[in-house]
């Protein structure tokens, strides 16, 4: 197979397995192939929160592909799969990015010094950092209560997969995704007090 032409699903395909035994031919071809795909992904998650992490798509696409070649041992058996794992990919990145923020935000773990007085009990509302976390926290949560809840989240929100795609992922009727689904959403809103 000619890795620099590689552009159908079972080409990519060929090219995750290839990459999966070891071919860092395949690697840089694989990263060819489904930049821009990944570019586009990026730009659709930072879309919502660019401001809270200060990532620009290219530097959120080369920090996930750091992470997914260093973590390609997972079955990327389809390119449905190797995307909505990207996806998830990037949304631990972000998330990694927010807490560095917030860490460096607040001290670093030092105690924050008051100086005024007058602020110090004023009640301060949670910022979009914040939420972001509670939101990765609450999917966690939910990851210890509901496996297949969590995926469902995973796959539709991060991923960008429909129900029907991840019926077909998780291997479960459209009716359990979709039941799954709601089960998640109120799950979450109850977790957030949404």
């Amino acid at each position: 197979m000619n890795v620099s032409a590689a552009t159908t699903p079972s080409d990519l395909t060929n090219l995750l397995k290839a990459c999966n035994a070891g071919d860092v031919n395949a690697h840089d071809a694989l990263f060819a192939v489904v930049y821009r795909e990944l570019r586009s992904l990026a730009r659709s998650k930072l879309s919502r929160e660019s401001t809270l992490t200060m990532l620009d798509p290219t530097s959120l696409v080369h920090e996930s592909w750091l992470r997914l070649m260093g973590n390609l041992e997972f079955d990327a058996a389809n390119r449905r799969v190797f995307f909505s794992y990207a996806g998830k990919v990037m949304r631990s990145v972000m998330v990694d990015y927010v807490r560095e923020r917030d860490a460096d935000k607040r001290g670093s773990g030092e105690r924050p010094l008051t100086l005024v007085t007058e602020f110090a009990d004023a009640a301060v509302a949670p910022d979009a950092q914040t939420e972001f976390v509670a939101i990765h926290q609450a999917l966690q949560k939910l990851k210890l209560v509901n496996q297949r809840c969590h995926d469902v989240v995973e796959l539709r929100y991060f991923g960008g997969l429909s129900l029907e795609e991840c019926a077909e992922q998780l291997g479960v009727s459209v009716i359990t995704i979709h039941r799954d689904w709601e089960k998640a959403r109120l799950f979450l809103s109850t977790e957030l007090g949404a």
